[in-house]
């Protein structure tokens, strides 16, 4: 995960994107992002989400690497590990939700 925010900061840097960089527009970017891939989906059945040609794939799988772009971006700005979080927001949801229940 640090060698790829590395490599996206750097890419940011090269064409002096920072100035765009703000949490707002990367959370703005993220939601964006999230409803392009939601695009793909959105006439087919629950049987034909599942079902994706090769093609379609390769769309899907851009969309999924924009939204981790746009994550990793905007966990950078806070210094926060997005994996870290995923991880507390588990053991969180374990006590709300518990198993059995």
């Amino acid at each position: 995960m640090e060698a790829l925010k590395i490599k996206l900061r750097q890419f940011a840097e090269e064409r002096n994107w920072g100035q765009y960089h703000s949490p707002k527009n990367l959370a703005t970017a993220l939601m964006i992002e999230a409803a392009e891939l939601a695009e793909h989906f959105r006439w087919l059945t629950q049987d034909q989400s599942y079902d994706l040609d090769s093609q379609q794939l390769e769309k899907v799988c851009d969309e999924v690497g924009d939204i981790l772009i746009c994550l990793i971006n905007f966990s950078d700005k806070f210094d926060i590990d997005p994996l870290q979080c995923a991880e507390t927001k588990i053991e969180k949801n374990r006590i709300k939700y518990p198993a059995g229940k």
